[in-house]
């Protein structure tokens, strides 16, 4: 008779956990003009003008900023864009 075994939770590992999590994160640069991030922000990510001036100043003023949320690859063709662009981003 074969003893029953704790199992691993498979809800928690990678291979399970819900891409939609991801953030597409943009950084600060002494190289773009805030106007030049503030359009491309509005083009790439669908953002209003204020929401992509409210995202710039906050790379601008604390490093980075996360502009977007969403599936990893719907981010992944974001990030492309960006830094097509010029501009540091990554996805976390």
């Amino acid at each position: 008779m074969r003893k029953n075994k704790e199992k691993p939770e498979l809800k928690d590992s990678f291979f399970f956990k819900d891409k939609s999590d991801s953030d597409l994160i943009l950084y600060n640069d002494n190289y773009n003009e805030f106007d030049f991030v503030i359009d491309s922000l509005m083009q790439v990510c669908g953002h209003q003008e204020e929401q992509a001036t409210q995202c710039a100043y906050i790379a601008h003023y604390k490093g980075k900023s996360r502009v977007k949320k969403g599936t990893y690859s719907i981010l992944k063709r974001m990030k492309s864009l960006l830094t097509d662009k010029g501009l540091t981003a990554s996805i976390e």
